[in-house]
């Protein structure tokens, strides 16, 4: 695993650094159009090739990274923040009137996926990145809350805990001194599968026009625009193509390390 861990922390972090070189250079202009030079192969003056345009295929991958881990990084941190606490709160009240209408407020969120959540945020507001990332983290909520309540309720239970209460700390202070830190490393965890997870869901909203919106550049709409080329230029589409599963498996890969590293309960089972 260890080896799994260090290939997907080398893909995570190349596309990163494509992301974040691609705010100070790219090999060409995005929003320059050359339709003499349209669907070149790779070449030394295009590493990865052209597309339809005649756009740098390289330079639209580098700012294509940056759109979708923007839109991965927000709307996890949306599910984060939102669910976290709810999922702690639950876990304070187990058994009660709140903790049951939270749960099923999750359940109710899970019946409609977020590619159905998207369709319907972007009927009334008009496709965007931005309400990719509303969908996308709406989504993720439910995720992080129904975890850190399962992983929070036998926390309840422990000495440390019922110390705490004996001293007179609220609900809500345990559950930020004592319980939050003792399952951060499961929040880290999912947080990463989530993330990887937001990737793919930001390229399929791209594919289908409900994502970001030209000029601005996106792995799925890359890969929408090649559908029609691939028997005459199919590395329009094998390239796009190919850094989605590169990142998505990056990050599973790196989400598998984290998990058998910080996991205390994997930890214990191999000693």
């Amino acid at each position: 695993m260890k080896l799994g861990f260090s290939i997907g922390a080398a893909l995570s972090l190349t596309f990163v650094t494509l992301a974040a070189l691609s705010f100070v250079w790219t090999p060409s202009d995005i929003e320059t159009l050359d339709i003499a030079n349209k669907l070149q192969t790779p070449s030394a003056d295009h590493l990865l090739g052209t597309d339809h345009f005649g756009r740098d295929i390289l330079s639209m991958i580098m700012m294509g990274a940056r759109t979708s881990i923007a839109v991965a990084v927000v709307a996890v941190g949306i599910g984060m923040a939102v669910g976290i606490p709810l999922g702690l709160w639950a876990a304070a009240r187990s058994g009660s009137l709140l903790d049951e209408v939270i749960m099923r407020g999750n359940d109710l969120v899970f019946a409609f996926p977020s590619l159905v959540i998207a369709i319907l945020i972007t009927a009334v507001f008009g496709p965007s990145a931005v309400n990719a990332i509303i969908a996308i983290g709406i989504f993720n909520i439910p995720v992080f809350a129904r975890l850190a309540r399962g992983a929070a309720l036998p926390l309840w239970e422990r000495d440390f805990i019922l110390a705490a209460r004996v001293c007179g700390k609220s609900s809500a202070r345990i559950s930020a001194e004592h319980i939050l830190p003792n399952i951060m490393n499961l929040m880290i965890v999912q947080g990463t599968i989530q993330f990887s997870l937001g990737i793919l869901a930001e390229a399929a909203l791209s594919y289908i026009g409900l994502g970001a919106q030209p000029p601005t550049a996106s792995w799925g709409r890359m890969l929408a625009d090649a559908q029609t080329l691939t028997a005459i230029a199919p590395h329009t589409a094998l390239i796009p193509g190919g850094t989605i599963v590169l990142m998505v498996l990056g990050l599973n890969l790196l989400g598998d390390g984290l998990r058998d590293r910080l996991d205390p309960r994997i930890r214990v089972d191999r000693t």
